[in-house]
């Protein structure tokens, strides 16, 4: 079998288009403190309200059993500029339920564009998966760092209703994409399966390794799904702390978290997928608590390495997602995206139920205790896993 090396350029390019569509599907969180005001909602609408945007990502693992049966340079090309108008418009939404269209919109095109990227950075890899999911994942946590800021910004230039403008960079930098990215041979990657679909028999076949990897990353996403969507709400509600501050510690958790996924991977590719995962669950739950229990300055520092750890598996689960030896890869990462759906969508609805009765102060503290659960978890997802070095 020949060796394919890292493809550096392939890479960057496709980790480029990862991080245009994110910066715009990164809007809803440090715009939330204005939306609730605008249409008088409370932490547990403003929670549905991420549901909506979350949706179509339960329907990956659909769009993964017909992955290969479409072209996927037009999507990693087109996606990016769907998300960048609909999040680009949700300032003006003049009523609730068109920004429910908008939300819902946003995340179709993100479900169709993270099912292929992550499969085309596998491919362009070779045997350093890690270190090419790093870079993955650098473009999206970027992005998330970026977003925040990026729309705060334009909020304060515009106005809320003003922020449409910020779709018109991103439509030139797709033209730009498309004049760089070549066409991919999506066509041939599945060759062996002959173009028919066996995705119950895959799913039969992993459905261990999918339970234990849907444990692992539930526990784990109590905290990261709180904090992401609620931590400007709750800088700025309950610690009386203007907009920008409340974007500000949005971009702060996201800063380290751009660190954590570009490290991570590479690491992994060292010391072992499990070592790594398991170092990362044992040491979020106390930073968690240190956030919790400490004062302004103590928080922000807890979180540049909350944002660190909490990003830090993605990259470590997208390489041990694809190196099953699954034949149809599209349709194991459109599981893992399913899996990611359920579990942060699970993390946020309660987090916001739970913070409109307990606070969110208490909320946070209880997803760091819930978050040691992931530690056992690690153990089942290596017993489950197909990989046949099982030091990885």
């Amino acid at each position: 079998m020949k060796k394919i090396i890292f493809n550096r350029s392939k890479v960057l390019t496709i980790s480029s288009a990862h991080f245009l569509h994110d910066v715009y599907s990164s809007f809803l969180a440090p715009l939330l403190p204005l939306l609730l005001k605008k249409y008088g909602i409370d932490l547990s609408v403003a929670s549905w309200l991420s549901l909506i945007q979350r949706i179509p990502s339960l329907f990956s693992i659909v769009l993964g059993t017909f992955a290969h049966k479409i072209p996927w340079r037009p999507i990693i090309i087109l996606a990016p500029v769907v998300t960048a108008i609909s999040g680009s418009l949700l300032g003006a939404a003049p009523s609730i339920l068109l920004l429910g269209i908008l939300l819902f919109t946003i995340g179709m095109s993100s479900a169709v564009f993270h099912v292929p990227a992550p499969v085309m950075i596998k491919i362009f890899s070779g045997n350093r998966a890690g270190k090419g999911m790093s870079f993955y994942m650098l473009g999206g946590e970027s992005a998330r760092m970026l977003g925040p800021l990026l729309i705060v910004s334009a909020v304060s230039w515009w106005g809320l209703e003003g922020t449409w403008r910020l779709a018109v960079p991103a439509i030139v930098a797709a033209v730009i994409l498309s004049l760089t990215m070549e066409k991919i041979p999506y066509e041939t990657i599945d060759t062996e399966g002959k173009g028919k679909l066996k995705w119950k028999n895959t799913l039969q076949e992993y459905s261990g390794f999918f339970v234990a990897l849907t444990i692992y990353m539930l526990f784990r996403s109590v905290m990261r799904g709180a904090l992401a969507t609620f931590l400007p709400t709750y800088m700025v509600g309950l610690k009386g702390n203007s907009l920008l501050f409340g974007a500000f510690s949005l971009s702060v958790l996201q800063a380290t978290a751009v660190v954590g996924t570009f490290v991570a991977g590479s690491i992994s590719d060292k010391i072992g997928r499990f070592n790594t995962l398991l170092i990362l669950a044992i040491v979020s739950p106390f930073l968690m608590f240190l956030f919790v229990w400490s004062g302004p300055a103590l928080q922000l520092i807890s979180l540049l390495f909350l944002g660190f750890v909490l990003a830090a598996s993605t990259p470590v689960l997208l390489a041990l997602v694809q190196e099953q030896g699954s034949n149809q890869p599209a349709l194991m990462n459109g599981g893992f995206a399913t899996i990611n759906f359920i579990t942060e969508t699970l993390s946020v609805l309660a987090a916001g139920y739970i913070g409109d009765t307990i606070g969110l102060a208490k909320t946070f503290q209880i997803s760091g205790y819930l978050a040691f659960i992931a530690i056992p978890a690690v153990f089942l997802l290596k017993k489950k896993s197909r990989i046949q070095n099982q030091n990885l």
